[in-house]
């Protein structure tokens, strides 16, 4: 297959509009946040944190949407599209770098790429949106371990969710201090681990559930009338969607030191063999034990409210431990943007990162954008409905759109070629599937309305 590359869209001498993406003179935002180090193994411990979290412990309520075959199909032409799609974008960075125009934003990519100033500002809000929904979403999760943890100790005990929430809250306006991306990568090396180990956890525990005498009744019928059976597929698909998500590889692909050529793909091969390992097996073992009745967060299913626990409550335990520790990583990883968009304004790069003058500004600014979301969390606890909106709404459009749009038009393959073709193709179709997500996932979020009350201390499935 011929690729035929076009020239620069811009030209490299005019680096100053906003909209091009040549790393600027004073711009503090990408040499601290974004300071280019990295190898491509810590591409791939980015990578992976950025996919492969709690999440996927919805994957069983996922399947219960779709039934067997349809929930394997879709789990895996998700993680084929997303695959191509995510190297299709580093293949444009990769190309624009080589033209003398190197991209460390999505937004800036974007809006270079297409030659329009309001592409800026649409993947901006997407992405700001995407992210703070997902640090939001961590924290709360985080909270919800807390809170599992201390109710199997003191079922009676006086402790709200709010509370556990504004704990975690504390603790992540703590970490957020580590000042760059690169400066994760070994707190994102620890956190491939944990979501292999507690993984392992929970499909040992499901077969566990699964093989013993208080095995639950297995159904695996979909919803009664044709309606219902289209809307929940198509939650489903956003929610598999948003579980594969991942809406900063430019930005992850800025923390690599240049040349940058073949290390995201590499960085890709790590994060979607630990993909294959945890997803399938979660999504298997989970829908295989509990069929239509399974959680929006298997854990909860394996801890019934009423009866005993189907697993040793030791090794559920340890499961939420290291889910709990997890989430941390994934709030830092996801609130990078923030960071960067926040310092590119308040930092002074003639200074040294941890200079009075920039140090302060830092602890302020990030603390109080963890409150921010710390704040949110505890006030709208409705992760598992947000989760499908999230995916329909704003995963689809960066990571389905998006990267297959910006390689026709930056390597303009011909018409009649098979990589022009499918990249239309899989524009058009996830175009419907994100409209059609959209809307279903919306009408479940206004189904549920009446289970959602401020500050509750039940998360809603």
């Amino acid at each position: 297959m011929t690729i035929h590359l076009q020239q620069p869209l811009l030209p490299p001498e005019a680096p100053s509009s906003p909209e091009n993406g040549s790393i600027r003179q004073g711009d503090a935002g990408a040499a601290f946040v974004l300071e280019s180090k990295g190898e491509w193994y810590h591409a791939g411990f980015h990578l992976t944190t950025a996919i492969v979290g709690p999440t996927i412990l919805t994957l069983p309520y996922a399947f219960r949407g779709l039934g067997w075959g349809l929930g394997f199909f879709s789990l895996t032409i998700m993680g084929v599209v997303t695959f191509y799609s995510y190297y299709l974008m580093s293949l444009v960075l990769e190309h624009c770098e080589k033209a003398g125009r190197r991209h460390i934003r999505f937004r800036e990519l974007a809006s270079d790429v297409l030659g329009s100033g309001w592409m800026y500002y649409f993947v901006i809000f997407i992405q700001t949106a995407i992210n703070t929904g997902i640090s939001i979403g961590a924290i709360l999760l985080a909270g919800e371990c807390l809170q599992i943890m201390y109710s199997s100790i003191s079922p009676d005990g006086p402790l709200h969710l709010w509370q556990f929430i504004a704990m975690v809250t504390v603790v992540m306006m703590v970490l957020s201090q580590l000042p760059t991306f690169h400066s994760l990568r070994h707190v994102n090396l620890a956190s491939l681990f944990l979501s292999l180990a507690y993984t392992f956890i929970v499909v040992g525990a499901c077969l566990n559930a699964g093989l013993s005498k208080n095995a639950p009744p297995r159904d695996y019928s979909l919803e009664s009338s044709k309606f219902s059976v289209v809307m929940s597929a198509f939650t489903s698909i956003s929610i598999i969607a948003a579980i594969f998500g991942n809406g900063i590889v430019p930005e992850i692909q800025a923390t690599l030191a240049p040349p940058v050529t073949g290390k995201m793909f590499k960085g890709l091969m790590m994060c979607y063999s630990v993909i294959f390992v945890t997803f399938y097996s979660a999504a298997v073992s989970g829908y295989y034990v509990f069929g239509n009745k399974a959680s929006s967060n298997i854990l909860k299913s394996l801890m019934p409210d009423e009866g005993p626990a189907l697993a040793p409550t030791w090794l559920l335990g340890l499961g939420v431990i290291f889910v709990l520790l997890q989430l941390f990583a994934i709030g830092l990883v996801y609130s990078q943007v923030a960071y960067e968009i926040m310092e590119t304004k308040s930092a002074d790069v003639n200074q040294g990162m941890f200079s009075k003058r920039n140090l302060i500004p830092r602890i302020i600014l990030r603390s109080l954008y963890m409150i921010f979301c710390g704040f949110f969390a505890a006030m709208l606890p409705f992760f598992g409905d947000i989760n499908g909106v999230v995916g329909a709404l704003g995963f689809i459009p960066l990571d389905f759109i998006l990267p297959m749009l910006l390689y026709n038009m930056t390597y303009k393959p011909s018409r009649s070629s098979f990589t022009y073709w499918i990249n239309i193709i899989i524009m058009v179709v996830f175009t419907g599937v994100g409209l059609l997500g959209s809307f279903s996932s919306i009408r479940k979020l206004v189904l549920d309305a009446s289970k959602f009350k401020l500050f509750s201390d039940d998360v809603v499935d």
